[in-house]
């Protein structure tokens, strides 16, 4: 604890022993989830509800059981990319997740809407909130990677997830542009901050690939993933093309249909862990 600790753990990043106990929270007694690894990014539009998903769905067929917890409580896409509508219901020993074609455990704000499109009108805590209920609340049967989807940025959910989760590591998500290459330090110096373990780096959009000639052409200009995984010695995790079958199948909420590997160290990485 800092000297000049206020003991209000609420607006602090410190790691120390007194914010831990205040801010740890348990699974429901029923559940069961080894690892969990968060999907990050300091801005929004960078494709982290594509990355968890395909995460969820190649560690799947790896023979891992998987759960998505949909941290983006106010922008939620995961229930819409695997094809689930019907609502989540609960029994009186807490909420039970749907469940993909293929058996990951999805958790959203979506399936507790009457219509997925009512808006979600939260302000941050409450959001911060639902979040840690998505995790204490709900019954995870079985689970060796929960991947938790974040919200853009640095703020309430991720200090809530970072406090609060048993989180094991912290995948960030990235494009081309220079700009979004700035931001994505900021999730970094957030994470070493407080101590999170960053397993590595995937860049989304990375270049568009012709049909005719797999000529690949970088819309967003080069790619800078390298160069930042060389400024903080970090690993880089796979990058994923601007591809109109990866748009279409989660358009059509079969994203479990998509069979080419994108992110196959990342799934060294984990596998590793």
């Amino acid at each position: 604890m800092s000297e000049s600790c206020n003991h209000d753990c609420s607006s602090c990043s410190s790691n120390c022993k007194d914010r831990e106990s205040d801010f740890k929270i348990s699974l429901n007694k029923k559940s069961s989830v080894k690892k969990v690894i968060g999907i990050v990014s300091g801005k929004g539009g960078v494709g982290k509800s594509l990355v968890t998903s395909l995460m969820a769905v190649y560690m799947q067929r790896e023979n891992y059981n998987t759960a998505i917890l949909d941290g983006d409580i106010t922008g939620p896409s995961i229930p819409k990319m695997f094809g689930i509508d019907q609502m989540a219901y609960g029994t009186e020993d807490g909420i039970l997740p749907s469940i993909s074609e293929c058996g990951t455990q999805i958790m959203s704000t979506n399936l507790m809407l009457e219509n997925n499109t009512d808006p979600v009108i939260y302000r941050g805590p409450v959001i911060a909130n639902m979040v840690k209920q998505f995790y204490t609340d709900v019954i995870y049967t079985d689970v060796d990677f929960m991947f938790v989807d974040m919200p853009p940025g640095t703020g309430d959910v991720a200090l809530t997830v970072f406090q609060s989760l048993p989180v094991d590591g912290i995948i960030i998500v990235t494009t081309p542009q220079d700009l979004v290459s700035m931001i994505v330090e900021k999730a970094i110096n957030m994470a070493n901050m407080m101590n999170i373990n960053i397993l590595g780096i995937v860049e989304n959009m990375s270049y568009v690939e012709c049909d005719n000639c797999d000529h690949r052409i970088n819309i967003f200009g080069e790619s800078k993933i390298a160069d930042i995984c060389k400024k903080y010695n970090i690993d880089q995790l796979g990058t994923i093309p601007m591809n109109t079958t990866i748009a279409s199948l989660c358009d059509a909420g079969n994203i479990e249909a998509i069979n080419k590997n994108y992110l196959d160290s990342a799934v060294l990485k984990l596998k590793s862990l």
